[in-house]
């Protein structure tokens, strides 16, 4: 641990730099600067450390933790049962960097300046429900169905080099309906090629199988959960359970964090970036930031509006006449559900009654 001995306020900031075995702090009084740094474990132990260290220079503002979506998500949830404000840091500007160089106490060092100079403003998300549970279960989905596909592309290309007979009898078949048939094959012992190429296929259809049903059941424990979090959002034209299930990952289990629509907008890479200058004033470019997933999923969306939903295609009549381009009519539309999107997840407000 290193101290700087200075007067100070007893108002304090803490920054930390996160990492997966330990994390390195730093604590700044609002007026007397840096005044000591500390490093420690990624247990329990080690952030009542940190809180104890943190509280002996004064009165704690706030935290700003870096990554507390991925090596600070564990201490972000720690302090903020404790009752302190926690504040995403963001990644160290590069340019800094450059300058001063790179090392974890330089990085906490960063992390907390950003927090005292207003830069770094945004409430993570406090991962203790629904949406966190959603999330996990997103992850091991999506990656089943990646593998899912990936194994049916490989039988598909194995077919070409398969015999006559076999590549006739696999022709027009579902995926399904192919897996299954290759699945039951029984192949003689491995005295040629094609015995080797019938092992193969049978072991890649029975893997199709798993990951199918793998697949099929975490969509079902994902649609429960999307239910019981948030009815209201599968109830707009076009927005199904995987849709309703990004907006919660990108909303999070405390979505007062997100303070209009036009944040909203921004997380999901909707919002349009201004690139004005001298004479272009008014000029703006699209967005290539955001949340792609659910940026993804919310063109899906107008995609589906577009084809069967009729204001939409009124919409869409409207404005091709007035000479808007697909894309320029695209925008707007994902900019429209963004707004309906966001008036769904605000939590509801507390009436007196409930207050009390």
């Amino acid at each position: 641990m290193e101290t700087n001995e200075q007067h100070g306020s007893g108002h304090v900031v803490i920054g930390v730099d996160t990492h997966k075995h330990v994390h390195v702090a730093a604590v700044m009084d609002t007026i007397g600067g840096i005044l000591a740094t500390l490093t420690i474990p990624t247990d329990t132990g080690g952030f009542q450390q940190l809180l104890d260290w943190a509280s002996s220079y004064g009165r704690i503002l706030a935290f700003g933790v870096e990554g507390t979506g991925s090596y600070g998500a564990t201490l972000a949830s720690f302090l903020r049962r404790a009752g302190h404000k926690v504040v995403e840091a963001g990644r160290p500007d590069r340019r800094l960097r450059r300058v001063n160089g790179k090392s974890d106490t330089l990085d906490a060092e960063n992390a907390v300046r950003s927090v005292l100079a207003g830069f770094a403003t945004a409430t993570p998300k406090s991962a203790d429900g629904e949406a966190e549970m959603i999330r996990q279960l997103k992850i091991a989905h999506d990656q089943a169905v990646e593998q899912r596909s990936a194994a049916m592309v490989t039988m598909k290309a194995m077919l070409v080099h398969a015999p006559d007979p076999l590549r006739h009898e696999t022709t027009g078949k579902t995926q399904i309906a192919l897996a299954r048939h290759l699945a039951g094959l029984r192949p003689r012992q491995l005295d040629a090629p094609e015995d080797a190429l019938r092992h193969a296929l049978r072991t890649l259809a029975k893997r199709w199988q798993y990951l199918d049903a793998e697949a099929k059941e975490l969509t079902k424990m994902i649609a429960e959960l999307v239910h019981r979090a948030a009815p209201q959002l599968l109830e707009p034209f076009g927005i199904g359970v995987d849709t309703a299930a990004e907006i919660l990952i990108v909303a999070g289990d405390n979505p007062e964090r997100i303070k209009s629509e036009a944040a909203l907008a921004k997380l999901a890479g909707i919002a349009p970036i201004p690139t004005g200058s001298g004479m272009t004033s008014g000029r703006h470019r699209i967005n290539h930031g955001g949340h792609r997933q659910l940026n993804a999923a919310i063109y899906r969306t107008v995609i589906v509006r577009m084809r069967f939903h009729q204001p939409t295609i009124d919409y869409v009549t409207r404005h091709t006449a007035e000479g808007k381009t697909k894309r320029e009519i695209i925008r707007c539309l994902k900019r429209y559900v963004i707004r309906e999107v966001y008036h769904l997840i605000r939590p509801a407000p507390r009436t007196a009654s409930s207050a009390s």
